[in-house]
């Protein structure tokens, strides 16, 4: 192909595209109004106080009780139940004039209930100022809340909650299947990795670095900007909800997903750009993404007392380098056997995003019942504004429209199969399985609008078919078809 040729297409490829960039883009300013006209209308709705159910805490003139919970803290599986034990002591007559009612309260009753009300018999302390007695709790959805007790017809006929409280953690129950999903997970993560060291060409790709225009854009958006974005999406959509936020924050900090150098042929995009950034991506994983999470993401970590995994991320790092050395050293010393390996390269990879998401959905349909509109904001916000952004820095640097295409696919896929893999396996239970929701929400939404994409550039091109012929001339295509193959 000569570069008049080269050029044409070009130019017709970047008529095709630019439709589909502006259009996310309207989309997501509207979504944007409509988050602010829901923050708005919160802001109009009187707040029902703070955690514990809609009962202001009064710092002074509080009954001088003394609370105790056997035990101090609980923990239980979803759909069970279990008693816990409450001693109310220093109760005086002058206390109980108005005849208060006191009762035991969770703060979140979607994590956790009383069923039997949790009303504490005031009759029966009356002569003794002592409550001893049992309630039970039940486990009804993943989460953490607390218990405390209320005083309703206090002085003035207030309503007041005790500081003492309990904190309660409600699980999912660990089934084999769960074992198998995380141990396949890693099997899986393993093996592309091993494919991916027997596919890196590391001709190609100082060949790129001479230059490497490209490549540092794509480093910039993929580790600085996605980072910050899923930072500042995650406040702005989920501001009381530390685990969502710490889903989206993983999410933006995993390198790009394996699929990207998929929907870079599919869409007509530089290939070998694609492979180049995928494999700077990749390495640089190994060192960004534990300096985001112990640093920016920290914050996050701090807010919901939550710890950071430091040992298990470290170890998450450090055991992908072991696959991706095994690679190299099949392309060093068996290279027959790295060309099977890089053949199967990407379906592996389409697989282990199916296998991922699919199984994550299917073994965890609970998840659905977290999904909310923020969730599918979130989803959708952090892939589609990644395609914008790259799309435009990179056409901001007067780059080919082939090689803006591959920046911009780049940047918006995240391996979001990374992302559940790590926080699956670092983080401690409810916390795991509430964060993962975020990445599984992002995986389903990145496709639609590459898909979009794809199908306007094939109406066009028939249209264009139609009227003038083919846009590109098959020998040419063949040709470019033909150079791609020798490059993978």
């Amino acid at each position: 192909m000569n570069w008049k040729q080269e050029f044409t297409r070009q130019e017709q490829t970047a008529h095709h595209v630019m439709a589909c960039p502006l259009l996310s883009f309207v989309v997501f300013v509207a979504v944007l109004a409509l988050q602010l006209a829901a923050l708005c209308k919160a802001a109009l709705v009187t707040n029902p106080g703070p955690l514990t159910g809609g009962t202001a805490k009064q710092d002074d003139d509080l009954p001088a009780w003394h609370i105790s919970y056997s035990p101090a803290s609980l923990q239980l599986h979803m759909n069970t139940v279990q008693t816990l034990g409450l001693r109310i002591e220093g109760i005086t007559a002058s206390d109980l004039a108005n005849d208060p009612t006191i009762q035991l309260r969770s703060g979140r009753d979607h994590v956790a209930t009383l069923p039997g009300g949790g009303f504490v018999p005031v009759v029966e302390i009356k002569q003794s100022g002592v409550f001893d007695g049992a309630f039970n709790v039940s486990g009804v959805f993943l989460g953490s809340t607390t218990l405390f007790v209320e005083v309703r017809g206090w002085k003035n006929n207030r309503s007041v909650s005790l500081p003492e409280e309990l904190p309660v953690t409600v699980i999912r129950e660990e089934r084999v299947i769960d074992k198998v999903f995380t141990a396949s997970v890693a099997v899986l993560v393993s093996i592309l990795y091993i494919n991916f060291g027997a596919a890196l060409d590391l001709p190609t790709l100082k060949a790129i670095m001479v230059r490497p225009i490209g490549p540092v854009i794509g480093f910039l958006a993929q580790f600085l900007f996605m980072p910050l974005l899923s930072y500042g999406l995650g406040h702005l959509l989920f501001p009381d909800s530390y685990e969502l936020q710490l889903g989206l924050f993983f999410t933006g900090v995993s390198p790009a997903g394996g699929a990207s150098n998929i929907w870079t042929v599919v869409l007509g995009g530089n290939l070998n750009l694609s492979l180049a950034m995928t494999t700077i991506s990749t390495l640089a994983a190994f060192g960004m993404m534990p300096l985001w999470i112990f640093t920016l993401g920290r914050n996050i970590f701090d807010k919901g007392n939550l710890g950071v995994p430091y040992r298990n991320i470290a170890t998450f790092a450090i055991g992908l380098v072991v696959p991706l050395g095994i690679g190299l050293l099949i392309q060093r010393f068996r290279p027959r056997i790295a060309r099977v390996l890089v053949r199967i390269l990407k379906p592996m990879a389409a697989i282990l995003i199916l296998f991922i998401v699919i199984f994550a959905v299917v073994t965890n349909l609970y998840l659905f019942e977290l999904f909310s509109w923020q969730i599918i904001v979130a989803g959708l916000g952090l892939p589609w504004i990644g395609y914008i952004f790259g799309y435009l820095a990179s056409k901001g640097a007067r780059l080919p429209t082939a090689d803006s295409l591959a920046i911009s696919v780049e940047t918006g896929i995240q391996n979001t199969g990374i992302a559940i893999f790590l926080l699956r396996f670092s983080l401690p239970q409810p916390e795991a399985d509430l964060t993962t929701v975020v990445p599984v929400s992002a995986a389903i939404m990145t496709p639609f609008p590459l898909m979009a994409l794809y199908l306007i550039l094939k109406l066009r091109e028939r249209c264009a078919l139609r009227e003038h012929g083919p846009l590109i001339p098959k020998d040419v295509s063949q040709q470019q078809v033909l150079a791609n193959d020798e490059t993978t």
